[in-house]
């Protein structure tokens, strides 16, 4: 190999990672073609490694079926290439041809591969690769460790994963982490909770795992105490703390906590630094009725996205300032900001809390006819809300059948609260029959039948309702009160 070969390959390489050039894909590639480096696998690995990194995988490949003899260090970058940004299945059609050609894969082939497993949630072909990780001994390296654990975390194979890592004599903070993931994922949060205990070294990663994992099971309580014993042994929170813990808080009505957290979010620059944090606190302050802090957050966000709008719409209709969320909801039309389902949600909301019955129509139907938006059940709900508010029992009914969706029994009910308050027990009589079909477990349906017959004197109906719910087995929950 010559002087200017080896010279022409390290500006290439030079080219290829340094920062200004890195988009400049077709260019780099005319330049090697041009010194004859076209067959060279260290050039062309670090290439399929930059297109990887850029999702330009179908041009890496193209290059890649020109080369005549690709190494294992060309294989490895395609396969990673393709486990970073799919499609997965050319990293194991990849793998298939590199064993056809008895290249002997080495131990940064399986990383990636499984990885590529994971992304497919191939539970049969990743133990394929896990039994070849075994045959070739590669099992010791750390991170085709973590590939495995991963891997059987990801397809939910809880009890292969507890396999492995019980035999691993070194298990480093990732392993603990993706276990402690998998067992919450699958409702063990408990044993998740158990594992946590159990960790030596802990990562804010861990932390923020486990209280988010308790979070989301209802356990917010115990994900408030957990968030001030990662303080209390001085690890600080970041931004991804920030917005697990500010829903607990306002669910708790912690509100000193919250007051907490926006104080050190600002002395660390996240506030303006980071969106998602400013988000957080425009819904926590909304949630906790302190609407004028909210607004001067959302007011001072340096940048927004259609989440900040969200949270500041959904708050205003949450505290009953309907007709200012609907001309937020214009104003940010008007700056060009799109719109997604979440917002409609908020902005009908909005239109319910306030009476806008008209403003509300326009809304619901500018969601497709403007914005490509196709309504869901949440959209519904907010329309039967608002018709049945304003006393238009009959158009919420015609609204709720005209559905493509089934309505559930959110829907059923709130056209059942707007006919008891307007009076209309027909509609209510068939509303609660609906309810009984949806949930027949429930005793508060068959009690407002009964209830329902009862105010029109329909005494032999009431007793039927009581017999129904005897012969399915269901009983009257007791009246129960709570002070706190």
């Amino acid at each position: 190999m010559s002087k200017a070969y080896r010279e022409a390959e390290r500006r290439v390489l030079r080219l290829l990672h340094g920062h200004k050039t890195r988009t400049q894909i077709p260019q780099i590639h005319a330049h090697f073609l041009r010194h004859g480096l076209d067959q060279s696998n260290q050039v062309l690995a670090h290439f399929v490694s930059v297109c990887g990194s850029l999702d330009k995988m179908a041009y890496a490949n193209r290059i890649f079926l020109q080369t005549h003899n690709p190494n294992i260090f060309l294989f490895n970058s395609m396969i990673k290439g393709y486990s970073l940004c799919g499609p997965f299945e050319q990293s194991l059609h990849l793998f298939s041809l590199l064993k056809s050609r008895s290249i002997r894969p080495d131990e940064y082939t399986f990383a990636p591969l499984l990885k590529s497993c994971s992304g497919l949630c191939g539970f049969k072909i990743g133990k394929c690769v896990h039994a070849d990780i075994i045959r070739v001994g590669f099992e010791c390296f750390g991170s085709i460790r973590i590939g495995i654990i991963e891997f059987y975390v990801t397809c939910e194979r809880m009890d292969d994963a507890t396999k492995v890592f019980n035999a691993m004599s070194y298990r480093d903070v990732v392993v603990w982490n993706l276990m402690i993931r998998g067992f919450c994922k699958m409702g063990n949060v408990d044993l998740g909770l158990h594992l946590f205990r159990q960790m030596t070294e802990r990562s804010i990663v861990s932390w923020n795992s486990m209280i988010a994992s308790l979070a989301q099971s209802g356990r917010d309580n115990e994900a408030l105490e957990l968030f001030g014993e990662m303080w209390q042994q001085g690890l600080e929170p970041d931004e991804a703390t920030v917005v697990i813990v500010l829903p607990v808080c306002a669910r708790l009505g912690a509100f000193d906590v919250g007051q907490w957290i926006h104080s050190h979010s600002g002395s660390r620059g996240l506030l303006h630094d980071v969106i998602s944090v400013g988000n957080s606190l425009v819904d926590f302050y909304c949630k906790c009725g302190n609407l004028e802090i909210a607004w001067n957050i959302f007011n001072e966000m340096p940048v927004k996205n259609v989440v900040s709008w969200n949270a500041m719409i959904s708050g205003l209709a949450f505290n009953g300032k309907g007709e200012t969320g609907v001309n937020l909801f214009e104003e940010m039309i008007n700056k060009g900001m799109s719109p997604n389902g979440a917002t409609f949600v908020g902005a009908l909301a909005c239109c319910a809390h306030t009476g806008l019955v008209e403003r509300g129509r326009e809304l619901f139907a500018s969601m497709t006819a403007n914005h490509q938006i196709h309504p869901k059940l949440e959209h519904y709900g907010c329309m039967v809300d608002l018709l049945g508010r304003s006393g238009c029992v009959g158009e919420a009914h015609g609204l709720i059948r005209s559905m493509a969706m089934k309505p559930n029994a959110a829907l059923w009910g709130a056209l059942l609260g707007a006919c008891r308050t307007h009076g209309d027990l027909e509609l209510a009589e068939l509303a609660v029959k609906e309810l009984i079909n949806l949930e027949p477990w429930n005793s508060g349906n068959y009690v407002l039948l009964s209830n329902i017959y009862a105010e029109e004197g329909r005494w032999d109906e009431v007793e039927k309702v009581r017999v129904l719910m005897k012969e399915k087995c269901v009983k009257k929950a007791p009246g129960q009160s709570v002070i706190k």
